[in-house]
């Protein structure tokens, strides 16, 4: 059997491991009797966490040179686990209170197929061509915009007994399944290129930046709702404006090089 680079894969198992205890921890308040407000926000932050954790096994994989087939694979199974089965069994124990329950049931098990093309879609794609974008919106992003939004509509809606929240949860869900196995572009961060040499101003931004979070950390789950609809809204604009001829379309691939470990991060 060959040998494995380890440190990047210990990145996605805890990925894959955050998305197992928020599936286990929405299990365990599910059937508990206790009825408390935000009751499920671990579980909201265990798949943001996985998150992080996705995105920083594709960033060290690059740095340390530990890029591997084995690695994508891993990592887009984990994705699948993460970003969505444990997003849709979250969503569920909402919508499961709807009145017609099989409409449920259909809307979230819609979200893991749709997440599951999507990934099987980016390693097909990854194996000819190094993307400068992604084709259709990644699942952690998907992910990232169903959890966050959870915790923002849990925060005006403690007790979950207005109307208005069960219905915008199923039309968000059926969006976002749609749009990660569209043909929309979405900017790649791998673009960022953290590890070069950049501007000095860029420094003083990304204090500003994490200032700024820290100083409304009670309004987290907020900005961080609006970052995520910030990106899927840039992803639709932009194809908006290439629709209209408004912008070219941006550069589809450059020539395939080392397969990156990260998936669809």
């Amino acid at each position: 059997m060959k040998r494995i680079y380890l440190l990047p894969n210990l990145f996605t198992t805890g990925s894959l491991f955050c998305g197992l205890l928020a599936i286990l921890h929405v299990f365990n308040v599910a059937t508990s009797d206790l009825f408390t407000p935000h009751r499920y926000e671990l579980a909201c932050w265990l798949i943001i966490a996985a998150a992080v954790l996705d995105l920083l096994d594709g960033w060290v994989a690059r740095m340390t040179r530990t890029e591997s087939l084995f690695g994508v694979q891993y990592d887009s199974l984990a994705d699948v686990v993460s970003f969505g089965v444990a997003p849709a069994i979250l969503i569920y124990t909402r919508l499961s209170e709807m009145e017609n329950r099989h409409a449920a049931e259909v809307i979230t098990i819609l979200f893991c197929i749709c997440g599951a093309l999507r990934l099987a879609r980016f390693n097909v794609q990854k194996s000819r061509t190094e993307k400068l974008s992604f084709t259709g919106l990644p699942i952690p992003a998907a992910a990232g915009t169903v959890v966050t939004g959870f915790l923002f509509f849990q925060s005006i809606d403690p007790d979950w007994d207005k109307q208005f929240v069960l219905n915008i949860l199923p039309v968000m869900m059926v969006g976002l399944s749609y749009l990660m196995v569209s043909k929309v572009n979405y900017p790649s961060f791998k673009q960022l290129r953290m590890e070069g040499r950049k501007r000095f101003d860029v420094l003083p931004l990304i204090v500003l930046m994490v200032a700024m979070g820290v100083a409304l950390k009670n309004h987290l789950a907020a900005l961080m709702f609006i970052g995520f609809v910030g990106y899927v809204a840039w992803g639709l604009a932009a194809e908006a404006a290439v629709a209209l001829g408004l912008r070219p379309r941006p550069a589809e691939s450059t020539p395939a090089g080392p397969r990156p470990h990260g998936g669809d991060s």
